[in-house]
């Protein structure tokens, strides 16, 4: 499989984990986003919406949507399970994740970002737009997942944590108040203490400058 991406998107971070974790192997395509390599015509062919991750499947098909390519895998390749079996909790899982993916990382990604500086705001502006987003955004987030297991909802890394970790770096490359977040950051630690985490980081691409 070849996956698109591009080092410091948090989306492509999300699928780079998933696939270590489920040790699914694929080549990296970068795509440079801050030089405008998703608007060329014949990416934007194979992904409509000009933006990473693309999964193009070994017999060619494609999938998009960082979600929905998640999704995609945990039925493909079921172990190790992303989410679990019970309807339930199943759903609380999505909750926090979907949290993450859909209520902060929509309104903090490259293209609203450079939308808000083109109407005139300042980059310490915008700065202070992604850190509240994300701020609000980690303290639903640790409402929602459990107290007191190593991951945010068992023993072992899952779909809510593939969506935290990646908003964690972004968290920390623009300087939002993790203070109040201690077991978010604890969970971070123990992450990318495993391999399957570790190489997904964005500094371990090849793409990373």
């Amino acid at each position: 499989m070849k996956l698109y991406t591009y080092w410091r998107s948090t989306t492509s971070y999300r699928i780079r984990i998933a696939l270590n974790l489920k040790g699914v192997g694929y080549e990296p395509i970068p795509v440079n986003l801050v030089a405008g390599e998703q608007r060329a015509e014949g990416y934007a062919t194979l992904n409509p919406a000009r933006g990473v991750p693309t999964l193009v499947l070994d017999d060619g098909r494609v999938l998009t949507q960082s979600m929905a390519i998640l999704e995609w895998l945990d039925r493909t390749y079921p172990e190790p399970a992303l989410l679990p079996d019970d309807p339930f909790e199943r759903a609380l899982v999505q909750a926090a994740a979907l949290g993450l993916a859909t209520d902060v990382h929509p309104v903090n990604n490259l293209r609203v970002v450079q939308r808000l500086k083109q109407m005139g705001h300042s980059q310490d502006e915008t700065v202070a737009w992604m850190n509240d987003w994300m701020e609000q955004g980690f303290a639903a987030f640790a409402a929602l997942i459990r107290p007191d297991t190593p991951f945010c909802f068992g023993d072992t890394p899952g779909l809510a944590d593939i969506c935290l970790v990646p908003q964690l770096y972004n968290a920390h490359r623009w300087g939002a108040d993790l203070t109040p977040f201690a077991r978010l950051t604890e969970i971070e630690a123990r992450c990318l203490a495993l391999p399957a985490f570790a190489a997904a980081r964005p500094e371990a691409q090849p793409d990373a400058n």
